[in-house]
């Protein structure tokens, strides 16, 4: 069965967006928080390894290079993520039994991401609303480009505020 289409006249058209106003910001902070892109944050450098990496060696990478994320990727796509939090969850207490298997089995797969075109606001709301220290962040392509933790925030927000 077809809808006949109801014409509108021009006269009862109104623009929903003639009286559109910009928001107004309280700051700069807040206006780069709510306007920017994660882009414009500091995103690498990042490391990342394969499922098949495994525990010991994975944990030996985050120490000596000094972090706690490793961004798991299987190609260039986004498999993964491997946090000290993944190492006091799950392998704390039993590294000679798990030391050898493959990161994939105790990493979290599939993580929250951030895309680099979201603004910094959405990445600090992911990470206090998930309870999540490294976000992986994606182009536009899902793509892997960069990681947000809590020094790289930190250091954005330090320099907006010192404008």
């Amino acid at each position: 069965m077809r809808r006949k289409r109801r014409d509108i006249p021009d006269a009862e058209y109104s623009d929903p967006l003639k009286d559109y106003s910009p928001p107004q910001y309280a700051d700069e902070l807040e206006r780069s928080l709510a306007d920017d892109e994660i882009g414009t944050m500091k995103i690498t450098p990042f490391d990342t390894i394969s499922p098949d990496t495994t525990i010991g060696d994975a944990m030996a990478k985050m120490a000596s290079m000094r972090i706690a994320a490793l961004l798991v990727a299987d190609g260039d796509r986004l498999a993964g993520i491997f946090t000290e939090r993944d190492v006091l969850d799950k392998v704390a207490g039993h590294y000679d039994r798990l030391k050898d298997i493959p990161v994939s089995v105790v990493m979290t797969p599939d993580p929250v991401v951030a895309y680099t075109t979201e603004p910094p606001a959405k990445a600090l709301n992911l990470m206090a609303i998930g309870g999540f220290r490294h976000v992986p962040v994606l182009d536009v392509d899902d793509k892997l480009v960069g990681v947000l933790g809590p020094r790289r925030v930190t250091a954005y927000l330090q320099e907006r505020f010192a404008m």
